[in-house]
């Protein structure tokens, strides 16, 4: 079972992560998406990012990201981009011309949302089943995930907590992103994290 921890927006933070015995495999900045919390600006993103990553892999997360933004992060130290609302198509075009990593968000309240994998299992490299709420941390049914077995692995979100029972999700996913679970008045707390990381060692 693997990591990743969303929304990381200052340096002290994005270093005990890198530095923690049981490191995320997944660390991921919130580039364009304003209406978030966890926004973060360019020059702040620029200079946060420019650090040794030990392993770690980066991830910027977009949400309908225009080629023109695309053009200004290029040069960036990301593995991976996290499209939201980004059609197939263009979900292509983008991995083709940037020659990225490519995690295609699918945004979930009912079952049937959860069909739309199917559009993009041949153009992604990891696929995401996140709630509808985007930086609200809203939930959906988890369980979902066990009526469907797509080719690519399979990252989960929405409204998981630093200290829930994770066995419930070994059959589930291969991936667990976690973000708002882990802060305490919209910061990442580092008790949560290191609790949060210790249990999913014990999976």
């Amino acid at each position: 079972m693997y990591v990743k921890i969303c929304g990381i927006k200052d340096h002290d933070t994005l270093k005990y992560l890198i530095k923690h015995r049981h490191k995320p495999k997944f660390i991921g900045f919130i580039s364009n998406y304003k209406k978030s919390h966890r926004y973060l600006d360019l020059t702040s993103l620029k200079k946060l990012i420019n650090i040794n990553k030990k392993g770690v892999n980066f991830v910027a997360v977009l949400v309908k990201p225009k080629i023109t933004f695309l053009e200004k992060i290029k040069s960036l130290p990301f593995d991976y981009y996290q499209l939201y609302d980004v059609s197939p198509s263009m979900t292509r075009l983008i991995k083709k011309k940037y020659q990225i990593k490519i995690i295609s968000s699918i945004t979930i309240k009912k079952f049937r949302d959860i069909q739309i994998y199917k559009k993009y299992e041949n153009i992604s490299d990891i696929l995401l089943f996140d709630s509808k709420g985007y930086e609200k941390s809203k939930s959906f049914d988890h369980n979902y995930l066990k009526k469907i077995k797509p080719k690519k692995k399979i990252m989960v979100a929405g409204n998981i907590k630093h200290n829930d029972k994770l066995d419930k999700f070994k059959k589930m996913t291969d991936i667990i992103d976690i973000s708002g679970g882990l802060e305490t008045n919209r910061y990442k707390d580092r008790k949560k994290i290191d609790l949060f990381l210790n249990n999913v060692n014990k999976l």
